[in-house]
């Protein structure tokens, strides 16, 4: 298959393209536009209630709203692809501001085609950053990979976790109508991004290659692929439907359901700085392993503990559960050196259909079995992830 035909890359090559050297203030800026960006991909969901009797629609319309953000990400391997030709720093630079405009126009949409046609556009933008953004990380952290994606990953979670307050700030400030005004942000730090970046060589300079090699692709990503099936049905619970289940089976209040969510990607800040950190000490492989044995340990015990509980176990549940993804970038960029944003783009094309697919199913079983069933099953199903931690081990490069 051409996608993944064999490229020899000599040792020479690969030194040349990776400096040693830990860039700090280049990791801070790259990470720091991820927090604004990823602020404004998650404007959607606070926003829904609103858009929703805006326009009229019902539950089903306004949820698959959500949607359209995220189907561009198939394009990820195309953009990938073309990030590896030319410099990747102008994807990283200018997303920001593209998609805080396309997210920020949502309260001037008066129709659903309009919405969905912002929300397609925003979702292209989306892809355009995070296909290349952590082959930049890589390209600047020098042999510390994966303590550069631990940054970059807890900062797009910390922008998630702003997310509840600065759109009640900005709508509280401007109205629906007038939330345009909140794109400047995105200007603002895209115009920083340049100052920063624009003499940042990020172009690669291995050229051994169009296409990933078959040899590294079929040792890395069925595997990935088989870790984040495993855990998709147990990670599209907690950050899907923990607000459902906070409201209709532990009976909270609107309030503290937000709170949980909140205090869950609290947890994954952490959890994603401090993933890739220890990894690079201790090795991607122990993570995982230890990642993928406690965090269904955490759920089961989340679902059968008191209330009173819930609060430290949701924020262990975010350190563990929503952790892996910066170490599974890590292994990415060190596997496919000779071409690092197709590589990427890829891993961020599976992880959408896989995450799809559990918000999918687990939706159908929660309509037929019961929100904490699917939990249950979840939790039980995320262990079937830890045969693939050693079959990753056993195939690819990393310690």
């Amino acid at each position: 298959m051409q996608l993944c035909r064999t490229v020899r890359v000599s040792s020479s090559q690969v030194r040349q393209e990776t400096s040693t050297e830990f860039h700090t203030e280049q990791i801070v800026t790259i990470a720091s536009g991820h927090v604004v960006h990823d602020t404004y991909t998650a404007f959607i969901a606070p926003l829904l209630p609103l858009l929703r009797e805006r326009l009229g629609i019902g539950y089903a319309l306004a949820g698959g709203l959500t949607i359209f953000t995220q189907i561009p990400s198939l394009l990820n391997p195309l953009i990938g692809y073309l990030a590896d030709r030319m410099s990747l720093r102008y994807f990283v630079i200018f997303a920001p501001a593209l998609t805080a405009t396309l997210v920020s126009c949502l309260g001037l949409a008066n129709n659903y085609l309009s919405l969905v046609l912002l929300l397609l556009l925003a979702g292209v933008s989306v892809a355009g950053f995070h296909a290349p953004a952590p082959v930049m990380i890589a390209q600047v952290a020098g042999r510390r990979v994966g303590t550069g994606m631990g940054i970059f990953m807890a900062a797009g979670e910390l922008g998630r976790t702003l997310v509840p307050v600065a759109v009640i700030a900005a709508v509280g400030w401007f109205g629906l109508e007038g939330l345009w005004r909140a794109s400047f942000v995105g200007w603002a730090v895209s115009g920083v991004l340049y100052w920063r970046l624009r003499n940042v060589q990020a172009k690669p300079s291995i050229t051994g290659g169009s296409f990933l090699p078959w040899k590294s692709f079929r040792k890395v990503f069925p595997a990935l692929t088989w870790l984040m099936l495993a855990r998709t049905l147990m990670h599209a619970g907690l950050t899907v439907f923990l607000p459902l289940f906070m409201t209709e089976v532990r009976q909270s209040s609107l309030w503290l359901a937000a709170a949980a969510l909140t205090i869950l990607e609290a947890g994954g800040v952490i959890g994603a700085l401090g993933s890739g950190i220890v990894s690079d000490r201790s090795g991607r492989a122990r993570v995982l392993l230890v990642l993928f044995f406690l965090a269904p340990l955490l759920m089961l015990a989340f679902l059968i503990a008191p209330s009173w509980m819930s609060v430290p176990l949701l924020f262990v549940l975010g350190l563990t559960a929503i952790s892996p993804t910066p170490i599974f970038l890590a292994i990415v960029q060190e596997e496919f050196t000779e071409s690092r944003a197709l590589a990427n783009g890829t891993f961020m094309a599976l992880n959408f259909l896989t995450r799809s697919l559990g918000v999918w199913v687990a939706g159908l079983m929660a309509d037929s079995f019961g929100l904490e069933r699917v939990l249950l099953l979840g939790a039980l199903v995320a262990f079937a992830a830890l045969p693939a931690v050693w079959f990753l081990r056993r195939n690819t490069v990393y310690k």
